[in-house]
């Protein structure tokens, strides 16, 4: 092969490679401006969690992190022995469970 005929090879393929990367910046741009209106605008199930979370910030993280989340099931028990533990509230108590259990 000639030396020409190279250099048509490798400039196709970085136009081709240039053209790709310009598509797939494209199609991600639109989905990282809805994620960040999604954000900006923080629902009301959101504002409602944001107290449970607070309380648990305060309270449950001394010792623990976050859960994913519990069967309604465990997280009655986990929250209402930990409450004796911790001397929460009993509004504390119902937050905490709005949270674990959205």
């Amino acid at each position: 092969m000639s030396s020409k005929y190279i250099s048509r090879f490798a400039l196709a393929v970085g136009a081709f490679l240039l053209i790709f990367v310009a598509a797939a910046q494209a199609q991600t741009a639109p989905t990282q401006q809805a994620a960040q209106k999604r954000v900006a605008q923080p629902q009301k199930s959101e504002q409602v969690h944001s107290e449970g979370e607070r309380i648990f910030a305060q309270n449950c993280s001394r010792c623990h992190t976050a859960p994913d989340g519990f069967s309604p099931r465990i997280s009655g028990t986990v929250v209402r022995h930990m409450r004796v533990r911790a001397q929460l509230s009993q509004h504390d108590e119902e937050e905490l469970l709005r949270f674990f259990n959205p």
